[in-house]
C-alpha cells in the first residue's frame, strides 16, 4: 500500500487514530516530553487518552505507550482531557482534567504520578482515585471548568483553570496549590470584560479553553487563551504584568493582544517554560471533507516547536525552534527564485520579498507578499477569502514556510504565523512558481529522522 502524501513524518502525531490537543510539554532527564489527546481507537474525537512521544533534540521524536487512560468508575471515565505536567518534589505529576458520563463541560482536577521517576521515558503513570477539585466554585455560576496548567510565581505554585460562566463571560480562575493536592480557589485572575481583551478578542468566546502563563526572559508575562463559542474558534494572547493582588493573590494586567495564530486550523497551545525561552506547540485539526478523516485512519497533528517571545511594544514575537533546521538535508533544492521546481512532501522554504512577490505552493496555496505595506495574504483552494495579516511595512518582508504533508506553518518576519491545512490529490505534483524582481527563494527538503 502506499504511503499517505497528506500524513505529516516530522510533527508529533499517533501512528493512526485521533489526536487533538497537546498536553504537558514537559523536560526530565535531558528529554523533551510531549503528551496529547489520543483517541487509540479510531480518528474521531472520543475515548480520550494521554499520548505520548519524548525527543532529546525536538527533531527527532520517539513514541511511548499511552500514559493516561480513563479509570472506569474514576472521575476520568468518560475521558483524560488536556492539563500539563510538573516536577513535585522529583516526582513528575500529570494535573489533567478528568470527565465522567455526566459532565456537560464542567470537569474535575486530577493527578497521577510518574511510576518510576528514575525512567527516562516515563512509561507508566498512576492516577489518584479522587480528584484534588471536584469542580468550579459554587458561587460563580461556572458551566465551562477544564484544562489546568501550573506554573511557579515568587516561589509559590499556582494554577489557572479555563472557565466560562453562565452569562457567557470567559474567564481564567486562579488556584493557590503550592501543595498539589490541596488546592485553594484564589480567584478569577482575568475575564472577558477586561477592556483590553475586549479589544484583543472581541465578543468570540463563550470560554476560554487551555490557559497557559508564560514569562519571556526579559520579564514580560503572556498568557494565552484559545476561544470556545461552543466550538473551538480561534487562539489569542494578551502581554502584561503579573503581580500581587490582595484580593486573589495575582493578578494579571494585560497591556495589549490580539490573535496568537491567524490561520484556520490552529488550537490548544501548550508551552514549555525553559530557563531561558518558552516553546509552544499547538494542534492543527483536519479541514477536508467528511468521511476523509476516517478512510485515511488518521486525524490531526501537532505543530512545530516555536519559540515565543515578547517585542518592546508588548506584540508577540514568534519563530520556529532553531533545533528544527537540523532536519534540512544538506544542501538546498531550490536557490533564488526557483520556478518550475516540483515540490517535495516536506520541506522547509524561507522567502525574502523586497517589492510585491507571489509564491505559489503548487495548485493549494499562493502567498502574495508585499513589504511596502507589510503584508502577506494566503490565499487556499477553496477558501473563498484569503487570510490576511499585518506587519511593519519595510524595505524587505521576510516568509518562512514549514511544511510537512498537509501541515503547512507559515512565519512572518517573527510578527504572525499562519497555520493551515492542503491536503494533495492522487497523482498531484505540485510546483513551486515565483513572480517578483528582486526577491530570493531557499529551500530545503526535510531528510532528518521521522517519529518512530
Amino acid at each position: 500500500m502506499s504511503r499517505d502524501s497528506n500524513a505529516p513524518r516530522f510533527r508529533v502525531r499517533p501512528p493512526a487514530n485521533w489526536i487533538n490537543d497537546p498536553n504537558g510539554p514537559f523536560r526530565w532527564r535531558d528529554r523533551y516530553h510531549l503528551f496529547y489527546q489520543h483517541n487509540p481507537d479510531a480518528p474521531v474525537h472520543t475515548n480520550v487518552h494521554w499520548g505520548h512521544a519524548s525527543s532529546p533534540d525536538l527533531a527527532r521524536w520517539q513514541h511511548h505507550p499511552i500514559a493516561l487512560t480513563p479509570t472506569p468508575g474514576g472521575p476520568d471515565e468518560a475521558g483524560c482531557w488536556s492539563g500539563c505536567v510538573v516536577d513535585d518534589d522529583g516526582v513528575p505529576t500529570a494535573v489533567y482534567t478528568g470527565i465522567d458520563h455526566h459532565h456537560t463541560g464542567v470537569g474535575t482536577v486530577c493527578l497521577a504520578r510518574a511510576a518510576d521517576p528514575d525512567d527516562p521515558a516515563l512509561t507508566e503513570w498512576k492516577p489518584l482515585s479522587l480528584p484534588v477539585v471536584p469542580g468550579p466554585p459554587d458561587a460563580l455560576d461556572v458551566v465551562m471548568f477544564r484544562d489546568p496548567f501550573v506554573f511557579r510565581h515568587a516561589g509559590r505554585r499556582w494554577a489557572l483553570v479555563g472557565a466560562g460562566h453562565a452569562d457567557g463571560t470567559p474567564s481564567v480562575l486562579l488556584y493557590d496549590c503550592d501543595d498539589l493536592t490541596d488546592w485553594r480557589f484564589a480567584g478569577v485572575l482575568l475575564d472577558g470584560d477586561d477592556p483590553v481583551a475586549v479589544d484583543a478578542f472581541g465578543d468570540k468566546a463563550v470560554g476560554w479553553e487551555c490557559p497557559q502563563l508564560l514569562v519571556t526572559p526579559g520579564g514580560h508575562w503572556v498568557l494565552l487563551v484559545s476561544l470556545w463559542n461552543g466550538d473551538p474558534s480561534a487562539t489569542g494572547y494578551l502581554t502584561g504584568r503579573l503581580e500581587p493582588s490582595a484580593e486573589a493573590g495575582l493578578r494579571f494586567t494585560p497591556r495589549t493582544g490580539g490573535p496568537l495564530d491567524h490561520g484556520r486550523d490552529f488550537y490548544a497551545p501548550a508551552v514549555l517554560q525553559e530557563p531561558e525561552r518558552a516553546l509552544m506547540w499547538g494542534w492543527s485539526w483536519e479541514s477536508r471533507g467528511p468521511g476523509e478523516a476516517e478512510r485515511a485512519g488518521w486525524a490531526g497533528v501537532l505543530t512545530a516547536p516555536r519559540v515565543v517571545d515578547v517585542h518592546a511594544d508588548g506584540t508577540l514575537r514568534v519563530l520556529p525552534a532553531p533545533e528544527l533546521e537540523t532536519l534540512r538535508a544538506p544542501e538546498p533544492f531550490v536557490t533564488r527564485a526557483g520556478t518550475g521546481t516540483r515540490l517535495p512532501e516536506a520541506y522547509d522554504l524561507t522567502v525574502t520579498a523586497r517589492t510585491v512577490t507571489t509564491v505559489g505552493l503548487g495548485e493549494g496555496l499562493m502567498l502574495r507578499i508585499d513589504p511596502t505595506s507589510g503584508t502577506l495574504a494566503v490565499h487556499r483552494a477553496g477558501r473563498p477569502a484569503p487570510v490576511e495579516v499585518r506587519v511593519a511595512r519595510g524595505a524587505e518582508l521576510n516568509v518562512r514556510v514549514l511544511v510537512d504533508g498537509s501541515l503547512y506553518e507559515v512565519f512572518v518576519d517573527d510578527r504572525a504565523t499562519v497555520t493551515e491545512r492542503v491536503y494533495r490529490r492522487p497523482g498531484d505534483a505540485p510546483q513551486l512558481t515565483v513572480t517578483g524582481a528582486d526577491s530570493a527563494v531557499t529551500a530545503w527538503e526535510l531528510v532528518g529522522p521521522t517519529l518512530n
